[in-house]
């Protein structure tokens, strides 16, 4: 398998688990064409290309050629520059590093993270936010999300793989579009009854268990074991946290808990300003699902996973 294999076969499994359809992908890949067929020869030479047939700019090849044998991944939650040095550590062990695989976006792929969120708005949608408001609320939150990376030196390591000259890959929203199909499919099919219920269910999920042993796993951080869980959300996918004024329209569209990877300390006051409860299942956990699901899907028993950084490989 080549690199740009891995990246291909990867972003089409995000595709095909993406919450919104796989209609409104293609919709969104429709319109990306457009836009660039209208755009002056000027504007071109700054076009995204990838975006023609990659929905989602957290995730790219960040270094190589996609032409690159891949034999053995060393693996991260994060891959920054400290780990861009301990492959090449490993290297001059004797070990063979084909490639560095990070789930968290750096370089050009962290610099438009916020391009990702806009498919939150369609996601609302699907649990009963007309997509009227779910746009005008995600709108300004994306803003705040773009000049917030604004002054971000997001190329240290990139630039780091480059010298060492490793091939680097981040995938984000195709691993969280799987963590969040996978979990909200076992909520919809095993109806939770109790808040307490959504937790087990949880915990029957081997990366959620081995959290729980570290001390990381699900926490109820609104309600209580008690409460009944009614209609839940899986809030897992889509960049990063949205606005924190949706609480309300997902408590009139019938949602009763959001089950979510984590949660800011204004984002937990509006949620339980709105009656909500939340179950926080743990942000490198669920980082770890997605990412082995996806792995699941796209590598075969030839290639090697080394894990770091937060990242315990589990096949399923």
């Amino acid at each position: 398998m080549t690199l740009g294999e891995l990246y291909e076969n990867a972003v089409s499994i995000g595709i095909g688990n993406d919450p919104r359809g796989i209609d409104i992908v293609n919709n969104e890949l429709s319109s990306t064409k457009k836009n660039l067929d209208e755009l002056k020869d000027r504007d071109k030479e700054f076009f995204d290309k990838e975006t023609l047939k990659n929905p989602y700019a957290d995730s790219r090849i960040l270094y190589g050629n996609g032409d690159e044998e891949i034999k053995t991944i060393l693996a991260g939650i994060d891959i920054e520059v400290g780990e861009v040095v301990l492959a090449d550590q490993l290297r001059s062990k004797g070990r063979t590093i084909s490639m560095l695989l990070s789930h968290h976006p750096e370089g050009r792929a962290y610099a438009h993270l916020y391009d990702v969120m806009r498919m939150q708005s369609d996601v609302l949608h699907r649990f009963g936010v007309p997509i009227n408001i779910a746009e005008d609320l995600m709108e300004g939150r994306i803003k705040e999300v773009e000049r917030r990376l604004m002054p971000v030196n997001h190329t240290r390591a990139v630039d780091a793989a480059r010298l060492l000259d490793i091939p680097f890959m981040c995938l984000h929203t195709p691993a969280d579009n799987m963590v969040a199909s996978y979990l909200q499919g076992v909520f919809d099919e095993r109806k939770p009854y109790r808040i307490e219920d959504v937790v087990d269910l949880l915990l029957e999920v081997p990366e959620y268990r081995q959290a729980k042993k570290i001390g990381s796993g699900p926490k109820i951080l609104i309600g209580s074991e008690k409460r009944k869980a009614g209609k839940v959300f899986v809030d897992m996918t889509g960049g990063t946290e949205g606005s924190k004024k949706i609480f309300s329209s997902l408590t009139a569209g019938g949602v009763s808990t959001i089950v979510a990877m984590h949660l800011s300390e204004d984002h937990r006051k509006e949620a339980e300003k709105n009656h909500l409860n939340v179950v926080i299942a743990g942000h490198i956990a669920s980082d770890n699902v997605g990412v082995n699901l996806l792995l699941d899907r796209v590598l075969d028993d030839t290639i090697e996973i080394i894990e770091c950084s937060g990242f315990s490989r589990v096949t399923r």
